[in-house]
């Protein structure tokens, strides 16, 4: 029976070679992958193949298994592309018992005793959490007959055991000749890691200065290996269709502390692509299916860098008298990373573990914080955690309505009909400012002296009329929504700052 079957199956090729002829297993060729940030890459690989002349299709293996493929693009001289197909369908022990569903196959079972195996005709009936077959005139299920196994008279039609591409051409002539596949794929993604080493040379203002060390990290799950491969990064969000300005949440009264606290003005040496970075990889490297590969990219060494001390207060407790419980001050490494007084690069967004020495000299773990894609000569200020002994507690101690004047109540408009003189209208309109008194009482454990920045967020939410009438401490106005006050506090000691704001909240 196999040799007859063989042989009808040699003369139904023959009559379609007659028609269309078949190029195989055109394994990977020359490999490049541009990797971006969001779950996507353009790979592009040129083969070099002799598709004969006339209608011929081609296969090509290990293509990502996550290909887009309306995004494929192949080129090849002299010939004119008529169709191409995506087979995806892998096989597998499952997927082959799916595709055997209905037919006829061979459950052999070997005695434990002998060893010898014997064989009885069985018909698959389904293969739902559980496999269900037809013998001997009743139904088992395939796990519940000890010793015994499916044996397959051959592979289904359409399953492959590799993703592969097919395309159906036209050659104009016989030859070998480059062919470059090109096409868009989720599965690969990088991120930056930084290392950050932080030593305060022991002054009272927390100076001292950073090593960086920046590792990329990229991850392959597309299910396809790439040997050998020429790799770009690309830094930055590039658009695509998913997800874009959906789940935007609306920040104007979500007061956050900004990581990066000015954003940098200086252009940087690495390769452009258009409003992107790109960050070559040097030579040549194998990117393996399910691989996590580090590159390092970043050494910098003795940045300055300052230790600070921060609080940010919401706007504002319950009612007057509320005192909220006292809260650590966040600690913050402070640096740049212009050319000048910093590390001197454009940053990829990724993950910054910070490391401090301890009193053996020994780098210890202190916190990390994720930065977002940071240009060169932007100011960074990365929380580590909250002080053990540097702590602020902020007091609501009185909270008035403040009446307004005629002429912050009456609005007058000029209305212009078609045709018509226009007119005045005017609009009663009233207007409420409210006088509150805050105290914020921050003390210092430590056996030195510190500054303390202190934050006052929520001034604003959309009306652009707050005014502060009187403070303890002079502040700045870092935004419309936040001011700040650079609080001194003496070593095991106190400051109380005192700010009375106008605001319409």
């Amino acid at each position: 029976m196999a040799r007859m079957a063989g042989a009808g199956l040699l003369a139904l090729l023959s009559g379609a070679a007659n028609a269309q002829s078949t190029v195989q297993a055109i394994a990977q060729g020359d490999v490049s992958v541009t990797i971006y940030n969001n779950d996507l890459a353009l790979i592009e690989d040129v083969r070099r193949i002799d598709p004969g002349k006339g209608e011929v299709e081609l296969a090509f293996p290990d293509v990502s298994a996550a290909i887009q493929p309306e995004t494929v693009t192949l080129t090849v001289p002299e010939a004119t592309i008529l169709e191409q197909n995506f087979d995806y369908d892998l096989l597998s022990p499952a997927r082959l018992l799916d595709k055997t569903v209905g037919q006829t196959v061979t459950l052999m079972h070997t005695n434990p005793t002998t060893g010898v195996d014997s064989g009885e005709p069985a018909k698959v009936l389904a293969n739902n959490d559980g496999t269900l077959i037809e013998v001997g005139g009743h139904i088992e299920v395939l796990g519940d007959i000890g010793h015994s196994r499916l044996v397959f008279p051959g592979l289904p039609p359409g399953l492959k055991a590799r993703p592969t591409l097919s395309v159906r051409l036209d050659s104009g002539h016989s030859g070998a000749r480059a062919v470059t596949l090109s096409y868009l794929s989720h599965g690969f993604s990088w991120k930056a890691d930084y290392v950050a080493l932080f030593d305060q040379t022991g002054s009272a203002d927390g100076a001292g200065h950073i090593d960086v060390q920046g590792w990329i990290t990229l991850n392959n799950t597309t299910g396809t290996s790439f040997d050998r491969a020429h790799v770009l990064l690309v830094a930055g969000e590039v658009a695509n269709t998913l997800g874009d300005g959906e789940n935007v949440p609306n920040r104007r009264y979500m007061p956050r502390a900004p990581k990066m606290e000015v954003a940098g003005t200086e252009a940087s040496g690495r390769e452009r692509l258009g409003d992107f970075y790109v960050y070559p990889i040097a030579g040549r490297t194998t990117l393996a299916n399910a691989q996590q590969k580090q590159v390092s990219f970043l050494d910098v060494k003795g940045a300055p860098a300052r230790k600070i001390y921060r609080y940010r207060n919401d706007w504002r407790n319950d009612g007057p008298g509320n005192a909220a419980d006292p809260q650590g001050a966040q600690s913050v490494i402070r640096f740049s990373t212009g050319a000048k007084d910093g590390v001197g690069d454009a940053l990829p967004a990724g993950m910054v573990r910070v490391y401090m020495r301890d009193a053996r000299g020994q780098p210890q773990f202190i916190g990390e914080q994720a930065i977002e894609h940071t240009p060169m000569g932007s100011t960074l200020a990365l929380p580590t955690g909250e002080a053990f002994d540097v702590k602020v507690q902020p007091t609501l101690v009185k909270r008035a309505k403040i009446e307004a004047g005629e002429w912050e109540r009456v609005a007058r408009w000029r209305v212009t009909g078609e045709g018509k003189a226009p007119k005045i209208a005017t609009v009663d309109m009233a207007v409420t400012h409210w006088q509150t008194t805050m105290q914020y009482r921050v003390t210092n454990a430590q056996a030195r002296p510190i500054t303390v920045e202190v934050a006052q967020a929520g001034l604003d939410t959309g009306w652009h009329d707050t005014r502060v009438p009187q403070e303890s401490l002079p502040g700045e106005q870092r935004t419309l929504d936040e001011r700040v006050w650079q609080v001194a506090v003496p070593a095991q000691g106190e400051t109380v700052l005192t700010v009375t704001f106008d605001t319409r909240n």
